[in-house]
């Protein structure tokens, strides 16, 4: 008998009466080897931030994937929008990038066009991701391709083949950003994955905007190298984190208040329904709707900017301004609304109906955020006058790039009347799902990174006065969720 066959024959032996578990576990001892499970990760691709978490003995682990943050903006920066597909390209596999070449042909000939032009003007033709991709479009707005939240517009209607493939792409090179930090943390190619999902993307169609944005997602995560991707819905994932502690059955109203989509989900959880792979009977209600923490924002700066900029003003004939304008330059989740308001005819008109106004020269300022792009840099000011007024009841907001010493004052009232409309149709969604699951929730959980407002906790109290609310992280539920719905799955 061969020296090799002698030596493992023992280990064939007992391999009649073992499982295969069992016997890995021996070779590992005998000789010292440590043998890795296949990983896979719950991956929260958010309209305003992404993360990752894997399970560690039992319990979910969010990687600090960028400066010991757990998260990453959802923001990319381009120096050119057409050198994305040419970025993406170069971090496929070879097999995939022969397929890619071929139904993007068109694209990737602009993307050179695009990167020589770049690299003669003596310009950097890398993409820039998270927090960083949103400081290089603050430094000048004017330059560049900056776009945050892609996942808003996946279930958009109306768009042209060519604007899906875009957004899929521009899905595929942030997914793959992702996948590299994960798989440099960990040491090895991460292949599985559970992507979170609202119960409803922004769209209009309905389950056609649901399967147009779903499609997208698994495209783009499968062109980057997950080979197996499946879908939890949001809230659903942050409530397997809070069954994870417990004791009893219990019926769970999870309020998920993401960045683009506002989801409820009415479910029956407890220590003994953990361990079913199927968990549809035990979903009592679900629903959504397309307002979130982006709408919160947008709101914020309509009620707290936009009127520095003339909204509300009058014109020379007493009549107030129109506002369709100073509605199109905050609307960042709407393509069609932004492609109206930075097109040229647009500007002419602007210029008329500041020539129009009694005051022209504050009108002028809506002229400058078209001239300078400054749509994203107002969403982005009410956004983090947002986040302080959670700790404070006041905040200032600095107006300098629209106008020299310009700027507003803020607080928590403002807040309150800004998104009194986007609160009243969170409150309508929980008691749609409670009446959906006829029964009364014995808990409400809320998660998501706008449940961090001090006004939303109050409302969201007000709204079933009985009912004990517990706070999951407002961040990381999901995530964490996701992670043990992979490990369920893919176990």
């Amino acid at each position: 008998m061969p020296t090799l066959i002698k030596f493992y024959y023992p280990y064939f032996n007992v391999l009649k009466r073992l499982c295969l578990s069992d016997y890995l576990s021996m070779l590992r001892d005998h000789f010292n080897v440590r043998v890795v499970k296949e990983l896979m990760i719950g991956f929260d691709y958010g309209t305003s931030n992404c993360s990752v978490a894997k399970m560690h003995n039992g319990q979910p682990e969010i990687l600090q994937l960028v400066n010991g943050s757990k998260t990453i903006a959802s923001n990319l920066y381009a120096p050119d929008r057409d050198i994305i597909c040419h970025w993406l390209c170069q971090q496929l596999s070879s097999k995939q990038q022969k397929i890619f070449k071929g139904i993007r042909a068109p694209q990737l000939q602009k993307s050179q066009r695009a990167l020589r032009e770049l690299t003669f003007d003596g310009i950097d033709t890398e993409l820039i991701f998270g927090q960083a991709a949103l400081d290089k479009y603050l430094e000048d707005p004017e330059e560049g391709y900056y776009i945050k939240s892609p996942k808003s517009f996946l279930g958009a209607s109306g768009l042209a083949p060519m604007q899906i493939q875009l957004f899929e792409d521009m899905v595929a090179v942030m997914m793959s950003n992702v996948k590299t930090l994960t798989e440099a943390k960990l040491g090895h190619t991460v292949e599985k994955t559970v992507i979170g999902r609202p119960i409803n993307f922004q769209g209009l169609n309905g389950e056609e905007s649901n399967r147009q944005a779903i499609e997208v997602l698994t495209n783009a995560a499968k062109r980057v190298g997950f080979k197996e991707v499946e879908f939890q819905f949001e809230p659903v994932a942050a409530g397997f984190e809070f069954e994870a502690s417990l004791t009893k059955e219990t019926k769970v109203l999870v309020v998920d208040i993401g960045g683009g989509t506002s989801d409820c989900s009415m479910l029956l959880m407890g220590p003994k329904l953990k361990e079913n792979n199927c968990r549809l009977e035990h979903l009592l209600a679900h629903s959504g709707v397309r307002i979130a923490g982006n709408d919160f924002d947008i709101q914020l700066a309509l009620q707290g900017i936009m009127p520095s900029l003339g909204m509300n003003g009058l014109l020379k004939t007493g009549k107030t301004l129109p506002t369709s304008s100073f509605f199109q330059a905050l609307a960042i989740n709407n393509i069609n609304a932004q492609t109206e308001f930075y097109s040229a005819k647009n500007r002419r008109d602007l210029i008329q109906l500041s020539r129009d106004a009694k005051e022209s020269n504050i009108v002028e300022r809506l002229v400058t955020v078209h001239d300078h792009k400054l749509s994203y840099q107002l969403v982005n000011a009410a956004e983090q006058a947002k986040i302080a007024l959670s700790e404070y009841n006041q905040q200032t907001i600095d107006l300098h790039d629209v106008c020299e010493q310009l700027s507003v004052d803020v607080n928590r009232e403002t807040l309150r009347l800004a998104n009194k409309r986007t609160l009243r149709s969170i409150g309508e969604l929980m008691h749609s799902a409670v009446a959906q699951a006829q029964c009364q929730p014995d808990v409400i959980f809320v998660t998501g990174g706008t449940a961090k407002s001090p006004i939303l906790s109050e409302f969201l109290q007000q709204q079933m006065p009985n009912i004990p609310i517990v706070v999951g992280d407002h961040f990381g539920s999901v995530t964490a969720g996701l992670a043990r719905w992979a490990e369920r799955i893919y176990r």
